[in-house]
């Protein structure tokens, strides 16, 4: 007899081998309609596995992580099935899952269009309606080799070639297409009923630009309807919040061809950057941080010592003078450790501070390059701890709390929290690691804040934990950090005179909140949709007349609220006010206020607030109240 563990616990006996299928079957009808495959032992399998042995098995199902990416990487493989069926001419390479979805490579003589999309998907359809079991069998590598030859198939003979020479390989079919891959797959076409493909891209071969451009057709799949339709108003409503488009909307900034990765910030962009600079300059006023300034062109022997210059100078831009070499810093903590060595430092000036608004580039990639999310030049709030050994806990503590204060005056209160552990390789004693990592831990906990652990995720110089926004369409952008760093005090010879008079090493702990400043005000304009709060949006109030009669009070309100502190924007033109009310709501300033002949006689304003709030007559020393107290709170 076989005996089967379930999750739950409960055990089933088959008289011989069994297979996940069956055992399914001898749960529920439900269930065995559901299953995709099943983990046995923990190893993900197909649903045609026979068991032949006690084991464990979970049965998995669209609503499982597992299962989900077992729809995308088979709806890959169906997109690869239509994509042959109606050009038979075109090669297939490899169609991996990815974020929300997956893609397949396909070298075709001619660019895919929109209509052949369409085509495409129509035949997906088609095929998944058949409900075609999905088959897997084994062929030894050179017989596999030779089989693709045959088809035509060479980018995917050139795949099993790579593989060793006595390893088997795994081939699935369904109907008439055949494709190499190691599974597991759902058991048939018919489990395949919820994807869209989104677009078709540029990709070389093997990722290397001197070998042929490919075409990745993009695609997403779900386990249902609703999964799938809400995931596409998700990204509608992406597209609409996407910070380029609104940049250009707004005014807020553009990225030239004449400087790739770099950005033009206009006058409102920049009064947003700002906006977030000083708020956080008074973050680190605030909880003791001396702000520094180093240079942006440093010479390559401070990046030998700390080893970028051995393994990141592909990312670097160097320059040379004078027989010298030099590179741009894409870091600020060189720099910061360079500061802290002037002059002796004893035990009793740590835990010292340094933060510094630090302007670095790095060489990406031009396909990489987003707006102003991903770019070549920019600016962190950086910041480097240095203390004892004792002193982690108290300020990774205090760096949590911040940290969450920070955030949530930006408008953020989903936050996911992950602790990176010690590695296989690195450097310092287990016994720091332990002290290390439990203070990130314990810091975490006394902010009250549940963390996920990644065993193994730490650089090789010390753990840390990643700071991850959830924003308001439910996308995750990984933005603060702290690391700590047995490593670079060493590799730079900083040290301090400990209480003993011995001289000692001092930890090194990175941390940022926002970090890059350029991405962070990306998501700061996606999250709000480019209507940013009170105390950030570039203009706060436009003040319009109604006629040229109240254009005198009109400057007059406009001057009084400037005098206060207030970001105004005046509108004088001789324009219907409601033309001049639709203009400038679309520049999603939080309140537009009105004046006309009642109002000037009254010394007050017509209020309306964003999305179209009338908020009513009011004097204005009331308004002035009002738009102080969103500012101070952070509204």
């Amino acid at each position: 007899m076989i005996k089967i563990t379930l999750p739950d616990g409960s055990q089933r006996q088959f008289p011989g081998p069994v297979t996940v299928a069956e055992v399914a079957a001898s749960i529920g009808s439900g269930l065995a309609k559901a299953a995709l495959a099943g983990k046995v032992n923990g190893q993900l399998v197909d649903t045609s596995h026979a068991i032949a042995q006690d084991a464990t098995l979970a049965i998995v199902t669209g609503k499982d992580a597992d299962g989900l990416d077992l729809i995308r990487h088979s709806t890959a493989h169906l997109l690869a099935y239509a994509v042959k069926e109606l050009f038979p001419d075109a090669q297939v390479t490899i169609g991996p899952v990815i974020d929300n979805g997956f893609y397949y490579d396909f070298s075709y003589s001619r660019p895919f269009t929109p209509d052949d999309l369409q085509m495409i998907e129509k035949r997906m359809t088609e095929l998944s309606n058949k409900d075609e079991p999905v088959t897997r069998r084994v062929l030894p590598r050179d017989e596999a080799v030779s089989y693709f030859k045959s088809l035509g198939e060479h980018y995917k003979a050139e795949i099993i070639a790579s593989i060793p020479a006595a390893e088997d390989v795994s081939l699935y079919r369904e109907g008439a297409f055949e494709d190499l891959c190691r599974g597991p797959h759902v058991p048939s076409t018919g489990k395949l009923k919820h994807f869209k493909l989104m677009k078709v891209a540029g990709a070389y071969w093997r990722g290397d630009s001197k070998n042929e451009m490919l075409q990745r057709i993009y695609g997403t799949a779900w386990a249902s309807k609703e999964d799938l339709q809400l995931y596409l108003t998700m990204l509608e409503e992406a597209e609409k919040r996407d910070h380029r488009r609104l940049g250009r909307e707004l005014d807020l900034f553009h990225i030239d061809d004449h400087a790739p990765g770099l950005v033009f910030w206009h006058p409102k962009g920049w009064t947003v950057w700002q906006a977030v600079e000083q708020y956080m300059r008074q973050i680190y006023r605030d909880h003791g941080y001396l702000e520094v300034k180093g240079p942006q062109i440093i010479d390559k022997t401070l990046w030998e010592k700390t080893g970028h210059w051995d393994k990141y100078r592909e990312n670097m831009f160097t320059t040379e003078s004078e027989k010298r070499d030099y590179a741009l810093k894409p870091m600020n903590c060189p720099g910061h450790i360079l500061i802290f060595k002037q002059g002796i430092k004893s035990y009793r000036d740590l835990p010292l501070r340094y933060g510094e608004f630090g302007q670095c580039h790095r060489n990406e990639p031009s396909g990489g390059l987003h707006g102003i999310m991903r770019v070549r030049g920019f600016t962190q709030d950086d910041g480097h701890i240095f203390c004892t050994e004792d002193q982690i806990l108290p300020e990774c503590d205090t760096f949590t709390k911040v940290l969450k204060q920070v955030y949530a005056h930006f408008g953020f209160s989903d936050i996911l929290y992950k602790v990176s552990t010690r590695p296989t390789a690195r450097i310092g004693s287990d016994d720091l690691w332990e002290k290390a990592e439990a203070a990130l831990m314990d810091s975490l906990r006394a902010a009250g804040a549940d963390f996920v652990i990644s065993p193994g995720g730490g650089a090789f110089y010390g753990p840390k934990i990643e700071y991850t926004l959830k924003d308001a369409l439910g996308r995750e952008w990984q933005c603060g950090t702290i690391q700590v760093d047995f490593n670079l005090s060493e590799r730079l010879d900083a040290e301090y005179v400990a209480e003993d008079g011995s001289r000692q090493r001092p930890v090194i702990l990175h941390r940022a909140i926002v970090g890059s400043l350029e991405r962070f005000i990306g998501i700061l304009i996606e999250q709000h949709a480019g209507a940013l709060p009170a105390w950030l949006a570039p203009v706060q109030v436009s003040v319009l007349n109604i006629s040229d009669g109240q254009a005198e009070y009109a400057q007059k309100v406009a001057d009084l609220l400037k005098n206060q502190g207030f970001r105004v924007d005046l509108d004088l033109r001789n324009e219907k006010i409601t033309y001049k009310i639709r203009e400038h709501s679309l520049q999603k300033p939080p309140f537009i206020l009105v004046v006309g002949e009642k109002e000037k006689a009254d010394g007050a304003v017509a209020v309306r607030a964003r999305g179209n709030q009338d908020l009513g007559v009011m004097p204005l020393s009331a308004f002035s109240q009002r738009l102080s107290d969103d500012i101070a709170h952070k509204r």
